[in-house]
């Protein structure tokens, strides 16, 4: 490649991805312009991690990841790996912090200092940013591509990489745009669904509960068997449940839903006693206060605001009947739903509470070794606009840096 003629590059798309592709295809020598469509670059990754920017994990195993191939997202993520974007963003200035859960945060718990350095090195390599620019149709002429917004403006380029991202959090620019400019140059869509949501549930209690949270363990349910388990905070909302369990599962219920399948959710209020263990606990309370009604003999050992919602799903008529007048079919069924409480999921909240898209153009189409369509020569696709979307912890933007490094390094040459 000559240096006076350098490759030139578009990258569709200014957020994680397209950032890191741009950044790489500069240093590989190419001429680099990312043209997107909000007012500025990089708004997603300040809303990342609660706006402290949640870089990487320090376990990047494919278990993480998700989408109708997972194995495809292996060549990226072992050529760009957790110690590779802690390198990168460590020789830009970004000192990174190490927390549970193998989370790797900027120490400055900034996302903006995050922004700010990869902006800075942008300015360096001397890549072209340009804003508002919508792009709503691309074509590939010869050796060249040739993307026009909508507002007639063009731009021409000898590789194209399309990073425009997915449908999540569309108040931060995710509109589907890129899904419909892949569509037009070939490729097929496996049809998105938000991912790392809120679930809905079809509960009348939920208003007067919302807001509880505590310390247990939920499942998907789907023909009687567990398909996905996590334990942690569980937040009940107003027309459903959250908290990072509950985000986590999310995809594998979106997952089940999308197949029209009936999905339920297990929740375990006490996951930490067996049910023999619980049942002599609750005994040994009723034993000491024989006299007390059964709501109230739960003050202290579960949050009284969730008290009468779980009675009446263990099937008990009268709340307020005395301990003493429970028979052993009803300890049983109490003792039964504080481990084993089950809530039909009846959808998720919409793209605007999602983290991340699932779903996307399918991979099958993409070369995994170099992120270069297997339908158009010099098209690269990186990012959220790929099926390849993970856990929530960092799996996501490791993939966005992963995927945008491979397709930059790649798209650079001729």
């Amino acid at each position: 490649m000559s240096f006076n003629h350098p490759t030139t590059v578009l990258v569709i798309g200014g957020g994680a991805a397209g950032i890191m592709a741009a950044i790489t295809a500069a240093r590989e020598g190419a001429a680099a312009t990312i043209l997107e469509k909000n007012e500025r670059i990089g708004r997603k990754i300040l809303a990342t991690g609660n706006g402290r920017c949640n870089l990487t994990n320090t376990d990047l195993h494919l278990k993480h990841y998700h989408g109708q191939n997972p194995k495809f997202a292996y060549t990226a993520l072992t050529e760009f790996n957790y110690q590779n974007t802690i390198d990168f963003f460590a020789n830009l200035g970004i000192m990174p912090k190490t927390e549970t859960g193998g989370k790797v945060f900027p120490f400055s718990g900034q996302a903006s200092s995050v922004l700010d350095v990869l902006r800075f090195e942008m300015e360096q390599r001397k890549i072209i940013v340009i804003c508002q620019a919508d792009i709503n149709k691309i074509k590939k002429t010869d050796n060249n591509f040739y993307a026009t917004c909508k507002d007639g403006r063009k731009f021409q380029a000898n590789r194209l990489i399309l990073a425009a991202g997915g449908k999540a959090s569309p108040n931060l620019g995710s509109n589907g745009s890129g899904f419909s400019l892949a569509q037009s140059l070939g490729h097929h869509i496996i049809e998105p669904f938000p991912a790392l949501v809120r679930l809905q549930l079809a509960e009348s209690f939920l208003k007067q509960v919302q807001g509880f949270k505590f310390e247990g363990t939920a499942e998907i349910i789907v023909d009687n068997k567990a398909k996905a388990r996590a334990t942690g905070e569980i937040l009940f909302t107003a027309n459903g449940i959250s908290g990072p369990p509950i985000l986590q599962l999310s995809r594998k219920a979106g997952e089940y839903l999308q197949k029209q399948l009936k999905v339920w959710l297990k929740l375990s209020l006490i996951n930490h006693l067996s049910t023999e263990q619980l049942e002599q606990i609750l005994l040994k309370r009723w034993h000491n206060q024989p006299s007390q009604s059964l709501a109230f003999s739960f003050t202290g050992f579960i949050h009284k605001r969730i008290i009468p919602a779980m009675l009446k799903a263990a099937g008990i008529e009268d709340i307020n009947k005395k301990v003493s007048n429970l028979s052993s079919k009803e300890i049983k069924q109490i003792a039964s739903i504080l481990q084993d409480w089950r809530f039909q999921v009846t959808g998720t909240d919409s793209w605007s509470a999602a983290q991340v898209t699932a779903g996307g153009v399918a991979v099958n189409e993409v070369n995994p070794q170099t992120l270069e369509s297997k339908k158009v020569k010099g098209l690269y696709l990186a990012g959220e606009i790929l099926d390849i979307d993970g856990d929530c912890g960092g799996y996501n933007l490791q993939w966005a840096w992963s995927s945008g490094y491979i397709a930059g390094k790649n798209a650079a040459f001729v």
